[in-house]
C-alpha cells in the first residue's frame, strides 16, 4: 500500500479515514455508537467496510473492526490478511486489536484515542507487545478532530 500521497496530492490515510467517517455517520443514523472502519488491501483497494452494530445485531463483538475482518476473510477465503491496513475512527479496543493480531494485519490507522478502553496506546499496547507472535504497526490521530466531534455530538444527543 502506498504511504505517500495519491496522484491527486491527497494523503491516502486521510482519504481512507474519510471513508471510515462516512461509515461512522451511518452507524450514528442507525442509533449505534458512531465508529466506522474499512480494510484496505496491499494494493490500496477497499475490500470491506462497516460501522458498529452491537445493538442492532445483539452481538457484543459486532464492532466495526471485527465486522470488516469477517467480511474480508470471507472474500479472500483466508483468516490471515497480511499486508492489509485497517482504518477506524476510534482507537480499537483490546478485543479488536487481538483480532487484528490474529489476522496478521500490517497496520491499523485510527482517528481519536480512547482513554477508557484503547488497546493500541491509551490504556493497553496490545499490537506492539513483543510477547505476541505478531506486531501491528499503528498510526493514530488521523482526522482525530472529526472523529472526536462525531462521537461527542452523538453522546450529547443521548444525554
Amino acid at each position: 500500500m502506498t504511504t505517500g500521497s495519491f496522484s491527486n496530492g491527497l494523503d491516502p490515510h486521510e482519504t481512507y479515514m474519510r471513508e471510515a467517517l462516512a461509515e461512522a455517520e451511518e452507524g450514528a443514523r442507525q442509533g449505534e455508537v458512531p465508529v466506522g472502519a474499512l480494510l484496505v488491501t496491499p494494493d490500496g483497494d477497499i475490500i470491506a467496510r462497516a460501522h458498529n452494530q452491537p445493538i442492532s445485531l445483539n452481538d457484543p463483538t459486532a464492532h466495526a473492526e471485527i465486522l470488516v475482518l469477517r467480511q474480508a476473510a470471507k472474500q479472500v477465503v483466508n483468516y490471515r490478511l497480511p499486508g492489509y491496513v485497517l482504518y477506524v475512527t476510534l482507537e480499537p479496543c483490546v478485543m479488536c486489536v487481538g483480532a487484528m493480531v490474529q489476522a496478521r494485519l500490517a497496520m491499523v490507522v485510527y482517528g481519536v484515542t480512547d482513554p477508557k478502553g484503547g488497546g493500541i496506546e491509551s490504556v493497553y499496547q496490545i499490537g506492539m507487545n513483543g510477547k505476541l507472535n505478531h506486531r501491528l504497526q499503528a498510526q493514530g490521530g488521523i482526522l482525530a478532530e472529526e472523529s472526536r466531534a462525531l462521537l461527542q455530538s452523538f453522546f450529547s444527543l443521548k444525554r
